[in-house]
């Protein structure tokens, strides 16, 4: 798979470093939270979707890092770091040993299927 990304020749030079920079040290917390746990979710408040990942983690027994950032009306631009960076629009964004998965219904097809199993094994 190839992800259109916006290559760099046609980010202007003056706003290059703004973009590339663009709330770099929460990703680089995600990304720490990712390679040092097999299972990381990546929510938000008010939303039901990462308390329904948790609850099917939960469930399981499986554990996992939990990273909250702001609501529906705080840290949003944050939040739009972490979509730019993953090319995930929505949360809860959920890895398993490195790998995005997506969200709490990708969670729950890969636990029905089996497959969840397999990755955390």
């Amino acid at each position: 798979m190839s992800r259109n990304i916006l290559d760099e020749t046609h980010i202007h030079p003056a706003v290059r470093e703004r973009v590339g920079g663009y709330h770099r040290d929460l990703v680089a917390e995600v990304q720490a939270a990712v390679a040092a746990n097999a299972v990381v979710v990546i929510g938000m408040g008010l939303n039901p979707f990462p308390r329904k990942a948790r609850k099917i983690l939960d469930g399981l027994g499986t554990p996992y890092q939990y990273l909250s950032y702001g609501s529906y009306l705080s840290e949003w631009r944050p939040r739009t770091a972490l979509k730019m960076w993953s090319g995930w629009p929505s949360f809860p964004m959920i890895f398993v040993k490195g790998t995005l998965i997506g969200g709490a219904d990708d969670l729950q097809k890969l636990v029905e299927q089996g497959e969840f199993a397999r990755m955390v094994a």
